[in-house]
Formats: structure tokens, C-alpha cells, sequence
């Protein structure tokens, strides 16, 4: 069988509220729009009996050691499931920052389930890959099918895909890598505890990108905050979208420390991103669009 590739896209966080903290399991409430962009990692799969795992790229190095990455822990997870499942060797050419709010590790296991999927000929709704993906990681089975859709609960409950249009936006990340878990703990929700339950905007199936802005502008990032507080250096890249020519909107993903802008139109995207780049050499810098 010929090696299969697929793309693993970032996913952005256009929302991230925060409902409160479950009693049962203790997992943070959340509801987000989420949407995904062209910038991303690749991943291929050489068919075989044994599972492997190469990764090279710019930003391989911070990827962590090979035996806990989730590219692997997704395989294991869904040949739990399916005894007789083909493995095989994958490749992953990782360039999405680590640790930056855009579900980059995330996305590379669920585009290992959709490859896997694929070699062992599972229909992409296939229960043992859903479940597959939410025994990974929270954020796996958001993107399993990279659209743009609300995803709520810890991340197990997914509306359908709006099929709304495509944002201009302009992608930032510092190089400061800021893990999850301290940020939720910075929030400082207690179990049973609720924070700020009024609900999230709607957003209508094939929106328009005004329609899109005006529905998200007065929705927030609830994880925004506490990011600050422990990597300032957000509140500088957000400053620095903000001063752009055609900003609408300048706000964290997920829980940083990668910021997004969004812009009126593509062009003006790649104007905003070559000027900040040139100001800020080191910073990683991608203009994208959201879909």
C-alpha cells in the first residue's frame, strides 16, 4: 500500500468561555468556537505490522520524547479498540510552536487516527476512532474533521460544521511555551465552582465574515487572564496586532501563547504579518486563514 500523508492544521480558538468546574470529574466547563488554519504539520503513514515514529522539523525538538507523543498514543488508544488494526510507520514534519494554545499535538493524533482510518478502511464516523480520540487528549476529536464548529463540555460534545467563511487573520506566537494546566490552575476555579455562565453568542451555519466578527466580538477568552499573569509577553503580541492597519479583532487561542488577529481582508493580513515579523525577528509569524 502506497504511503498515505495528511495535513494537521492548528486549530484557533475564535472563543474560549469558561463555564465553571464540573463536580463529577473535576474537568473545566468550556464552550469555544473553534476554526482551523492552513499553517500546520504534516503527518504520513507507511503502512506495516509495526508502529514507529519519525519527527523532524522546526520546532521537533521541543516535540518531546517519541514514546509519549500523542501521534503514538493515538494508535495505541484505537488498536486497543481494533485488535487486528494495520499500524505502521508514521513521519510527522512538525513546524506549529509547542505548548501554544493551538492544539498542534492535538491535531497530529487525530490526523494519525484519520490515517489509520484510511489504511484499514474505517468510514471517518467510525465509533472506534471517535473514541479513540477522545481517550487521547480533550482536543483530539474537535479535530478529527478540521472545520470550524463549537466544541463545549471538556471537549467531547462537537456541534456540526458551520461552514462559515474563511477570516483573514495573522497567527503570533512569541516562542514563550505555556502549558495548559497552569493556566487553568491560575484561574483559581474550585470543583462545583461556576465562572461567568451566560451563554455563548450564537453563530448561524454559512455565516458571512461580518456576520462571523459581529457574533464573536462580544465573546471572550476566559483563559486570557491568567495567561497574562504568568507570560506577559502576550499582552505585547496582542498590542502589536492591535496597532495594525485592519484590525478588527486581536485575541488569545485556547490558552497560549499564540494570539490571533483577524483583518478585513487576506491582504491586509500579509501586510500586518511582514511588518511584525520584521519587528519581531524571533517571534513565529504566520498570516492564515480560518475556516
Amino acid at each position: 500500500m502506497p504511503i498515505l500523508v495528511t495535513r494537521a492544521p492548528a486549530k484557533i480558538n475564535l472563543t474560549l468561555h469558561v463555564l465553571g468546574r464540573r463536580a463529577g470529574d473535576g474537568y473545566h466547563e468550556l464552550e469555544s468556537l473553534v476554526a482551523f488554519t492552513g499553517a500546520g504539520d504534516t503527518l504520513s503513514l507507511t503502512p506495516g505490522a509495526d508502529l514507529g515514529l519519525t519527527v523532524v522539523g522546526p520546532t521537533a525538538g521541543p516535540a518531546g520524547p517519541l514514546g509519549d507523543n500523542l501521534v503514538i498514543r493515538a494508535a495505541h488508544h484505537l488498536a486497543a479498540r481494533r485488535p487486528r488494526l494495520r499500524l505502521g510507520a508514521f513521519h510527522l514534519v512538525k513546524r506549529l510552536p509547542v505548548a501554544a494554545g493551538i492544539g498542534g499535538g492535538s491535531s497530529d493524533a487525530a490526523a494519525a487516527l484519520r490515517l489509520l482510518g484510511r489504511s484499514n478502511g474505517l468510514d471517518p464516523a467510525d465509533p472506534d476512532l471517535l473514541e479513540a480520540a477522545r481517550a487521547t487528549g480533550a482536543d483530539v476529536s474537535v479535530c478529527l474533521d478540521p472545520r470550524a464548529r463549537m466544541m463545549r463540555g471538556a471537549g467531547e460534545t462537537l456541534g456540526p460544521a458551520l461552514g462559515m467563511a474563511p477570516l483573514p487573520a495573522v497567527l503570533i506566537n512569541p516562542g514563550v511555551p505555556v502549558e495548559t494546566a497552569p493556566v487553568f490552575r491560575a484561574l483559581g476555579l474550585g470543583i462545583g465552582e461556576r465562572h461567568r455562565p451566560e451563554p455563548h453568542p450564537a453563530v448561524a451555519e454559512g455565516a458571512d465574515a461580518e456576520a462571523v466578527l459581529a457574533s464573536i466580538r462580544p465573546a471572550r477568552n476566559d483563559l486570557e487572564a491568567p495567561a497574562l499573569g504568568l507570560a506577559p509577553v502576550i499582552g505585547e503580541t496582542l498590542r502589536a496586532l492591535s496597532a495594525e492597519a485592519g484590525c478588527r479583532l486581536a485575541r488569545m487561542s485556547g490558552s497560549g501563547a499564540t494570539v490571533f488577529g483577524l483583518f478585513a481582508d487576506r491582504a491586509a493580513a500579509v501586510r500586518a504579518a511582514r511588518r511584525i515579523r520584521a519587528h519581531h525577528p524571533a517571534w513565529w509569524v504566520k498570516p492564515s486563514l480560518l475556516r
